[in-house]
């Protein structure tokens, strides 16, 4: 499904999928989970389909990648799956989702800054972020953010894939509720980023 969408991801799906599962070793006992920035539903379709019990929400502000997710879902018979058409900046103040998920993910998304700023927000207090980088990441840069968004790095894990043979996986604990001006508006968090 995700070869035949026109513009979905770039390179073949399976290397893409197959990344995507590394993550399966750190879900851990988590129930709701949000991908957020998930384009072709990557890493959260592959996830739900190894671990059905998972009520997996995906945050896709691209409306046409929205609609193949939605699709995806409905051809595969997923349950317990929500696809949120928005902004990952509009969504984490949303109270339907701020700080409501046991583990929040991203794959490609942004730099760590970044992409913590966009997560964390969703994150329970006592959750965790997992985020797919490679070995050249510095996740030192984030260590201000992370405390601020009222995180704890927990630590960076190698994850290699086929398509990433130095991929890891960093993951974050979410320790204090994360401030009410976080996420900043749409577009800040990736021109300034923290």
């Amino acid at each position: 499904m995700i070869a035949a969408w026109p513009g979905l991801v770039s390179g073949p799906a399976e290397p893409l999928i197959e990344d995507s599962l590394v993550l399966l070793d750190h879900l851990g006992e988590a129930r709701t989970v949000i991908d957020v920035g998930s384009g072709g539903g990557l890493p959260g379709l592959p996830l739900k389909l190894a671990r059905d019990e998972l009520a997996l929400t995906l945050v896709e502000a691209d409306q046409d990648k929205a609609a193949f997710l939605t699709s995806a879902c409905a051809r595969l018979g997923l349950n317990d799956v929500e696809v949120v058409a928005r902004r990952a900046e509009d969504a984490g103040h949303d109270p339907r989702y701020r700080e409501s998920f046991d583990l929040a993910m991203a794959r490609a998304l942004a730099p760590m800054p970044v992409l913590v700023e966009l997560c964390l927000p969703f994150v329970r207090v006592g959750g965790r972020l997992l985020a797919q980088k490679t070995a050249s990441e510095d996740v030192a840069r984030a260590t201000g953010a992370i405390e601020l968004l009222g995180g704890r790095l927990d630590g960076v894990f190698d994850a290699p894939s086929a398509l990433r043979r130095d991929g890891t996986v960093v993951v974050v604990a979410k320790l204090t509720p994360t401030p009410e001006d976080y996420p900043r508006r749409a577009g800040v968090p990736a021109r300034k980023p923290l």
